[in-house]
């Protein structure tokens, strides 16, 4: 019994740590997060969220459309509240 929970574990962990992860997207530029969700640059926090779902209504995973594009999407939405929230 404890072979084989050792063996189990022991896949697990291989897995765990070799599987590939998904890569993080990171921007930091505000005017390049406009572009991305296509809004100018006096968009409040409802045009932002507008643009961010329907943007993702099209390229969402689950609906057979990009991971590292709605990640990017998610990424600028992020950024832009971010910022009108700091002031």
């Amino acid at each position: 019994m404890m072979k084989w929970l050792l063996a189990i574990g022991l896949i697990w962990l291989a897995w765990h740590y070799l599987r590939p992860k998904p890569k993080r997207v990171t921007l930091t530029d505000r005017q390049q997060a406009r572009q991305v969700l296509g809004v100018g640059a006096s968009a409040d926090e409802g045009e932002i969220r507008a643009a961010h779902r329907r943007l993702l209504a099209d390229v969402h995973p689950d609906r057979g459309g990009s991971a590292e594009r709605s990640t990017e999407i998610n990424a600028a939405r992020d950024l832009l509240i971010g910022a009108l929230r700091q002031g």
